[in-house]
């Protein structure tokens, strides 16, 4: 019998270091902790294992990257396994000889690793120098069969992007999942470091909305500094939350503290959404051929 609703938890952390098992040592006593409070899906935060390396464009970095399987799959795999759970993470894939990607990895219970998503939006800005290390992923937007339901993962820039998430509830996502690294540069004003978390908070709950499913994001937080002399550093903005399938907020974490979310999510509600809202039964796909261009002259 199909479950009606399910208790999932979030795992929002700083990273200080690029110790490997510390970092996942740290990371699993909150899924344990969360697990005990009786979670059936837990999720971590982008690239956990490691400080955000993205800052700077340098080859070393590459080292860093985990095969899959591997240290890292092995790792959260026995976790999931011990603890009965679903567990989401993220790591820096090496696919093969200079061939990488940004991979959130999906472990069910004792099945082990049962999925993955490789980020297919990729970005290059100041400070967040994806392109140079991620190729963008080639597996589409398909959601995740799992114990607790299908899981709809997809990874922090793909947040912004509402044919990523349409995609995956095309595809029968039952709630999407965002693990993301995001944060402002401390050059940026007060009223600017704002209007940008509104807006990514604001296009997350959209997608909830408009896709009548939950949303789930786990975001890190803490300062990281710069590698490079002269640059700001990022200070990861946190705020991790969890929204309902009318983008309602049912749990926000703080932007400055290491912290854990725990929500009851009423999974019965968006068979019950989509009959009052039933934006799939009125989409125009007969009209819809020119958004798989870039533009339209």
């Amino acid at each position: 019998m199909k479950k009606s609703s399910l208790k999932v938890g979030v795992v929002q952390q700083a990273v200080a270091s690029n110790d490997k098992d510390v970092n996942w040592a740290r990371s699993a006593e909150q899924v344990s902790v969360l697990a005990s409070q009786g979670c059936e899906l837990v999720m971590l935060q982008e690239l956990h294992s490691t400080l955000y390396f993205c800052q700077q464009e340098n080859t070393d970095y590459f080292d860093l990257a985990e095969p899959i399987p591997g240290a890292a799959t092995d790792y959260f795999a026995a976790l999931a396994a011990k603890l009965d759970i679903v567990l989401i993470t993220s790591l820096f894939e090496k696919r093969g000889s200079g061939l990488y990607h940004n991979t959130a990895v999906v472990f069910d219970r004792q099945q082990g690793l049962v999925g993955k998503y490789r980020k297919m939006h990729i970005p290059d800005d100041p400070g967040f120098y994806e392109k140079f290390y991620f190729t963008p992923g080639d597996l589409g937007f398909e959601p995740i069969q799992t114990s607790v339901g299908k899981l709809g993962v997809l990874v922090c820039w793909d947040q912004w992007y509402p044919e990523a998430a349409r995609l995956m509830a095309m595809a029968g996502a039952e709630m999407l999942f965002y693990p993301t690294a995001i944060g402002w540069d401390k050059n940026d004003t007060a009223e600017e470091q704002t209007r940008q978390h509104d807006a990514w908070q604001t296009i997350q709950r959209s997608h909830a909305v408009a896709n009548s499913l939950p949303v789930v994001v786990a975001n890190r937080t803490g300062f990281e500094a710069s590698p490079v002399a002269g640059d700001a550093g990022i200070q990861f903005w946190g705020q991790s939350f969890i929204a309902g399938p009318q983008g309602e907020i049912l749990a926000q974490a703080s932007s400055d503290k290491e912290e854990n979310l725990v929500v009851d999510i009423d999974l019965s509600r968006t068979e019950q959404i989509k009959r009052i809202w039933p934006y799939f039964r009125d989409r125009r796909i007969d009209a819809y051929d020119d958004i798989t261009k870039r533009w339209r002259d």
